[in-house]
């Protein structure tokens, strides 16, 4: 493939592109190459949320970000690699706007911290739905695992700040405990989206808030 002019940052793969020069001498991404592949992952979750993970392929992203095919595999050399940090942007994206929620919100007494748990677990479906099936696919894909893990990692992270600041046990135990229980809950309700399903939600959260004390 030959290579793009515009181009100055490396690759999804690593490897290395020429780069313009500052007047100091130091080498800078040209801000048209960072455009380009930004739009491109913004294309892929776009379609993860709209369709799963089938319907990202390098022509749909491409398609998508209206940019000519050649760009989606010049900046992303396969697939799996544009997946792969499609889903880490939409991890970053999920944990940035449950901390953001769950800031703005008290969190007392027991049923109102129970019911703002089990509601910053469904703050966007499509999104959610994108999240989800790439979890599952990382089970085949250990390029995934990590992504995968960092959510899971930092959902106990926001859940143990929110237990903390509720007065509540925020051991790993308990924040596992209680993360699992949310995790259920939430791939249930986005998958059979199913009426009142915050109601009951809420209140299998407030038998785990009063099982870890």
């Amino acid at each position: 493939m030959a290579p793009d002019p515009d181009q100055s940052v490396g690759r999804g793969d690593g490897a290395a592109r020429p780069a313009t020069r500052t007047a100091t001498g130091r080498r800078r991404p040209q801000e048209r190459a960072v455009r380009r592949r930004e739009a491109l992952l913004e294309a892929a979750v776009d379609l993860l949320g709209e369709g799963g993970f089938t319907a990202v392929t390098h022509r749909a992203v491409a398609q998508r970000a209206g940019l000519p095919l050649a760009a989606t595999s010049y900046y992303f050399s396969c697939r799996d690699r544009l997946l792969t940090e499609a889903f880490a942007l939409l991890v970053e994206r999920e944990l940035d706007q449950m901390r953001a929620y769950l800031d703005a919100m008290p969190a007392d007494p027991p049923e109102r911290l129970a019911e703002i748990l089990a509601t910053v677990y469904a703050l966007d479906r499509p999104r959610q739905l994108g999240l989800w099936e790439l979890y599952l696919q990382a089970g085949r894909d250990p390029a995934l695992q990590s992504v995968a893990r960092a959510w899971t990692d930092g959902c106990d992270e926001i859940v143990a700040s929110v237990l903390r600041r509720a007065g509540r046990p925020c051991g790993r135990a308990q924040v596992r405990f209680v993360t699992t229980v949310l995790s259920g809950l939430w791939l249930e309700d986005i998958v059979e989206a199913r009426p009142q399903s915050r109601e009951r939600a809420r209140d299998v959260v407030v038998r785990a808030l009063d099982a870890i004390g």
